[in-house]
């Protein structure tokens, strides 16, 4: 790869790394906010649900905007978002704020993810599982630092540092991508794609096996590690402060999972190994709610953060890798959107069930048999032939050859 394209993409993956912080943040955060504000799960679970949603919401006006603007300039858009979310918030004094402030910053990454994950395929479309295994990794390193940064912030401060601390890093590094990319030799593989629901009903097969399979198990994930802190405290009797670091142990466990997976998804089959990656974290849940005893739970949790972490590089190769240049980026959007609005409803539901009184373990087992019924129905349509193949590597590649990372 050109010097002018890996300086490109080092100013990306430190993006990513700060819009990924600001939505998982919130769940190192809901403790403190609900000191502050005196609230419960269901307000809580808002708060979350919000991060989520926002960063759903925009994915579709964006594709429809990557089919006008250079995919570079709306990833700088992000950023100026990003810093303005963050003041926003570490100024809010009420929880409705608050929760405006989680949805804004949502928008950031969803405006990011949509931009930046087809920029990187076309920068290196002969790697595109390892250059979004790379990216993702910078992603998943703000997960697991969130916990400790946001311990080390309430030493200092209080909750509210958080954002101001994230507003100017994320000046730094929007200012670093625009002087990278003024002077990268920019791809044009998506100059074609400029038709979103034309796209979106040409591919509509792939899209709607990545919706429903990201989705799903989005929903059970983003509820599971946005209370994972307060599950550990009133069920398995872990104190907070050992939960915030069992958290990051969660999403620790996924920074190798991004960098390995991205390869596994370039070398095999993408779908067996999606469907794999599904049924491990089933089952990783299912044993959660089996499990007592602090060293089990650690290594449950290593196990069941590696899996997960897994499913969404996998998912990212299934689609960049297989879908033709003048869709891709369109059809990436319908997929993102849609498989993201599915998802954000995970905390909030959860929230609301369990402060209406129904047990987590209850709720968890619940929506293993939901997720798992959807399972289910995938390998059976993949073994009758029925889901999209996606990429086969060495029988159906569809990715280009050129430079990779």
């Amino acid at each position: 790869m050109t010097d002018t394209r890996r300086r490109l993409f080092l100013s990306l993956c430190s993006m990513v790394f700060l819009v990924n912080f600001a939505r998982v943040v919130f769940a190192s955060l809901l403790d403190p906010i609900a000191v502050d504000f005196q609230v419960d799960e269901a307000a809580l679970g808002a708060v979350a649900t919000a991060a989520w949603f926002g960063s759903a919401l925009p994915r579709v006006p964006t594709g429809y905007l990557l089919t006008k603007v250079p995919r570079h300039h709306v990833v700088l858009g992000s950023g100026g978002l990003l810093v303005g979310a963050a003041v926003f918030t570490s100024f809010s004094p009420t929880l409705p704020l608050v929760t405006l402030g989680a949805f804004l910053l949502g928008l950031s990454s969803g405006v990011y993810f949509i931009a930046a994950n087809p920029l990187v395929s076309e920068l290196f479309p002969g790697g595109v599982g390892r250059a979004l295994g790379i990216h993702g990794t910078a992603a998943q390193l703000a997960a697991v630092g969130a916990p400790l940064f946001v311990v080390a912030v309430l030493v200092l401060g209080d909750w509210r540092l958080t954002f101001r601390l994230l507003a100017v890093a994320g000046v730094f590094a929007t200012v670093a991508i625009y002087g990278a990319a003024r002077r990268a030799d920019l791809p044009d593989a998506g100059s074609e794609d400029r038709d979103l629901l034309g796209a979106a009903r040409a591919q509509w097969r792939i899209v709607l096996t990545g919706v429903v399979v990201v989705g799903t198990v989005g929903f059970l994930w983003t509820g599971l590690f946005n209370f994972y802190v307060r599950y550990l405290s009133q069920v398995k009797g872990i104190a907070p402060g050992t939960g915030n670091l069992l958290l990051t142990l969660l999403f620790a466990a996924g920074v190798p999972a991004f960098f390995l997976t991205g390869r596994l998804a370039d070398r095999f089959p993408n779908v067996p190994l999606l469907l794999g990656v599904v049924g491990g974290f089933l089952c990783c849940v299912l044993l959660l709610t089996l499990t007592g005893g602090f060293w089990p739970i650690v290594a449950l949790t290593a196990v069941m953060g590696y899996v997960v972490h897994m499913l969404f590089p996998v998912a990212d190769t299934y689609l960049l890798a297989s879908l033709p240049d003048h869709h891709r980026a369109s059809a990436y959007t319908a997929y993102s959107a849609s498989a993201m609005i599915v998802q954000a409803g995970g905390s909030v539901v959860i929230g609301r069930l369990v402060a209406g009184g129904l047990p987590f373990d209850t709720v968890f087992l619940g929506l293993v048999g939901v997720v798992g019924a959807v399972l289910a129905a995938m390998v059976a349509l993949h073994l009758t032939g029925r889901l999209p193949a996606g990429r086969v590597p060495g029988e159906a590649d569809s990715s280009p050859a050129g430079e990779t990372t």
